[in-house]
């Protein structure tokens, strides 16, 4: 069966650009060569304003030193937002580079300084690399705030897909590590849950278009090291298995509900209210992973719109 008659009209140009990802051991390296390929082929100009530098700050714990690209208001001043940002890509692909359009957009709009991370990627590295790079660049942006120019009550944590789940994780570890304090955190169909690639789709109308169950199969046995679904698999790496959601910070939470996430980031959000987190939650009829893609379809201006203003209230901008 078909999915593409539920496609929003406006968006059939990403599914047959896009229908899935074939990723193989194989096939791996062609992908993230293609990513990269279409980065450099659709440069974003960077915002008027808006100023793009690179470090390379501490890993954790003896880790690898981790790059991050850091997009902020040209203009010196202090007490701003500070954004983590964690790209998506399946944790197998992807890098900061290929964000600079969103991370522009929130330097542009929030006046923030946006941090976005390098994290290694999976088969190469397995859990809990990239959480490592992930929280060390957390700690990273708290430490320099006053470098930065950043507020440290207003720090918020974002990502899409893998980056979304990985956002997600670094706050997990953070409020139980209790170094930083996490403001929000904005999760865009975020990837929480293994059990999602061990159990397969919730239902047959979910995930046939862009991010597959097969594509989520391999991108879940490349980050775990491991067979998905396992019983031993940390809350840290799949933060959909954490017991405790209290006490996590306001939370926005979006999704397509042709996704092949939609049922595990509806229960993330609904568990997050039940733990009395201030939790809100987007479903856009009609779309595909990735949806926004399409830029001008009115379920990603919607989105762009839902988004800005969620980040605004909760980092009062």
């Amino acid at each position: 069966m078909s999915t593409r008659t539920l496609v929003d009209p406006q968006i059939i140009p990403l599914i047959e650009m896009l229908p899935g990802f074939d990723l193989t051991p194989g096939t791996l390296a062609q992908n993230r060569e293609l990513m990269e390929a279409l980065s450099k082929a659709n440069p974003v100009a960077t915002p008027e304003g808006v100023t793009v530098s690179e470090r390379r700050i501490p890993g954790r714990g003896g880790a690898p030193e981790v790059r991050v690209v850091i997009t902020a208001p040209t203009a010196s001043g202090k007490g701003r937002p500070g954004i983590l940002h964690v790209h998506g890509g399946g944790y197998v692909m992807g890098s900061p580079d290929g964000s600079a359009a969103t991370t522009g957009r929130y330097a542009a709009e929030l006046g923030a300084v946006v941090v976005s991370v390098d994290y290694r990627l999976a088969p190469e590295t397995t859990y809990p690399g990239a959480l490592e790079d992930g929280y060390a660049a957390l700690t990273w942006l708290h430490r320099e705030a006053d470098a930065l120019g950043v507020d440290r009550e207003r720090i918020a944590v974002t990502g899409e897909s893998a980056g979304g789940g990985l956002a997600a994780a670094v706050v997990l570890f953070a409020r139980d590590h209790g170094e930083v304090h996490v403001a929000f955190q904005h999760l865009i169909f975020p990837m929480l849950d293994d059990r999602t690639a061990a159990n397969g789709a919730a239902s047959s109308y979910l995930g046939e278009f862009v991010w597959t169950p097969a594509a989520n199969v391999f991108g879940w046995t490349s980050l775990l090291g491991a067979a998905p679904g396992g019983l031993e698999v940390s809350p840290y790496a799949a933060p959909a298995r954490a017991d405790n959601l209290a006490g996590l910070p306001p939370t926005f939470i979006i999704c397509g509900a042709l996704d092949l996430f939609l049922a595990e980031d509806m229960d993330y959000a609904r568990r997050l209210i039940l733990a009395g987190v201030p939790t809100e939650l987007h479903i856009y009829p009609g779309a595909p992973h990735g949806f926004m893609l399409v830029e001008t379809a009115d379920i990603s201006r919607a989105f762009a719109r839902d988004s800005m203003t969620a980040f605004k209230k909760a980092l009062r901008v």
